[in-house]
């Protein structure tokens, strides 16, 4: 079952893991896809093109509005409309609190949030004007539970593990997608995100075991287990869910 036929959607941070997974998963349900990120994607373009896939790519940085609206001219200009917007380009960040300085704590803030808001402050328009859109940002774990480490029970978790800015930003995104979901749910948009636990990426390849053994179904995710999910809510089978801060974490969090 193709649930994006013909459905038109940008994914911005085309070239990292989760981004690969959810281009690759959107292209197989039938949407057309611009993959964005401030470096090309290389093969992953060059191998959709050769399998047929209805693709472009725009190089972006998601933190600069005129490179965003440049983004959305050119979807528009290759597709004529927008039905999709994944925001999943992000900077990681690693530090407690004494540890994250005023720069580091501007850095993720505009890299993680404001990037969120440009994005879809800049396809909104588009979607209203249609009466249709499917918004889905990357939100995390670390938005929700107030960090892994367990500095009263080993506190060199704090130094190994902390992930103070990057959880403070990834919890505006929440907040983010509830406004915005309240707000657009008249014009027949819904805005949702997906909230990973630990997943197996470049950005995790130094996860602490001790916090692995913590996930209650033994492993860590994958990024084509996060496609899915942001594949679903993408889609018109997700057509009720509105404001949701989908967990994809294997039990790590649960509310």
């Amino acid at each position: 079952m193709q649930r994006l036929v013909n459905r038109v959607a940008i994914v911005t941070g085309a070239s990292g893991g989760l981004g690969r997974a959810t281009v690759r998963r959107f292209v197989q349900e039938g949407a057309r896809v611009c993959l964005a990120d401030r470096v090309p994607s290389g093969e992953l373009l060059e191998s959709l093109r050769a399998e047929g896939a209805n693709v472009i790519e725009v190089v972006t940085d998601v933190t600069v509005a005129d490179s965003v609206r440049a983004m959305v001219d050119a979807t528009l200009a290759a597709f004529g409309t927008i039905d999709v917007l994944i925001n999943i380009a992000g900077v990681s960040s690693h530090g407690a609190s004494d540890d994250v300085d005023e720069a580091e704590w501007e850095r993720v803030i505009r890299g993680n949030l404001t990037s969120v808001f440009l994005c879809c402050k800049a396809v909104l328009p588009t979607m209203r004007a249609r009466g249709y859109g499917r918004i889905v940002n990357m939100s995390s774990i670390l938005g929700k539970n107030g960090g892994n480490p367990r500095p009263w029970i080993d506190p060199a978790e704090q130094k190994r593990a902390g992930d103070l800015a990057y959880g403070a930003s990834k919890a505006g995104v929440n907040a983010l997608t509830y406004f915005l979901a309240k707000e657009n749910a008249a014009h027949g948009i819904t805005v949702n995100a997906v909230a990973p636990g630990p997943i197996a990426t470049h950005m995790t390849r130094n996860f602490p075991q001790a916090l692995k053994d913590l996930i209650p179904v033994g492993r860590m995710g994958t990024a084509d287990e996060v496609a899915d999910a942001v594949a679903f809510l993408a889609g018109d089978m997700a057509s009720f869910i509105n404001g949701e801060v989908l967990d994809v974490n294997g039990g790590a969090w649960v509310d």
